[in-house]
């Protein structure tokens, strides 16, 4: 009977215990995947100034942006572009027009002091810059080869003449007012654009899991080569300094 017994407990293998830690969220969010797919592919369209002139039939919600989105059909096609302040359903909207919101004209056409948005970052590029609901730009001045813009970032910036951009300010301001009360509606909007939320701090982790994690002691430098695996390819980058700079 006792050898019976041993015979048995030989044949059972002992299982394979994985030390190995599952991939930290950098090198995840690097490979993609369901989680981390921005939800600007459920409405495929490429905002674009396209036409010459157009009627608005319709003003859209389009999940990857916050801005909303003006349907405009023309003799042959129909194209989106971010809808200005104020625009309706029944406007006629012109390429190189009259000078009123919502038309799209080319910043040498545009008067100085005029706001501005979706500019182009050279002629032909399709809209790029200043696209965010609330954002303006300024034209500040019309010079020989060039079109000084300040940017909503307080910058002054050099444009192309032929560079188009439309007048007014994005629709859509004022959305961030709103606070959100409950955690829940955090959760539920981070859901729907796929952000992980709520996020952890690499140090409260363990260690398996980040470079950071299981740290006792304050101190040790965040530093990283730029030639480090990805597992561990995370905090400062080859950076040249680190640390606060000693006021002058």
């Amino acid at each position: 009977m006792k050898e019976a017994i041993l015979y048995f407990t030989y044949l059972k293998k002992p299982k394979k215990v994985d030390k190995m830690g599952k991939r930290i969220i950098q090198r995840a969010r690097g490979k993609g995947g369901p989680r981390y797919r921005s939800p600007g592919h459920r409405f495929v369209s490429k905002i674009k100034y396209g036409f010459k002139k157009g009627e608005v039939v319709d003003i859209i919600h389009d999940p990857g942006r916050d801005a909303p989105l003006a349907k405009i059909k023309t003799d042959n096609k129909e194209i989106f572009i971010i809808a200005a302040e104020g625009l309706k359903v029944g406007d006629v909207l012109n390429v190189d027009g009259e000078a009123k919101k919502g038309n799209v004209l080319s910043l040498s056409k545009i008067p100085k002091g005029s706001f501005i948005f979706a500019m182009e970052n050279y002629p032909g590029s399709g809209p790029k810059l200043c696209c965010s609901p609330g954002t303006k730009a300024t034209i500040v001045s019309h010079e020989a080869n060039k079109v000084i813009v300040q940017m909503p970032s307080k910058e002054f910036k050099s444009f192309n003449p032929k560079c188009l951009a439309t007048l007014g300010i994005p629709a859509g301001g004022g959305r961030r007012d709103k606070p959100f009360i409950k955690a829940g509606q955090r959760f539920y909007l981070m859901r729907t654009r796929n952000k992980l939320w709520p996020r952890t701090s690499g140090v409260k982790m363990n260690p398996v899991d980040h470079p950071f994690g299981g740290r006792t002691k304050p101190g040790i430098p965040m530093s990283v080569s730029r030639h480090a695996p990805p597992g561990s390819k995370v905090g400062s980058l080859a950076s040249r300094r680190t640390g606060r700079k000693k006021k002058k």
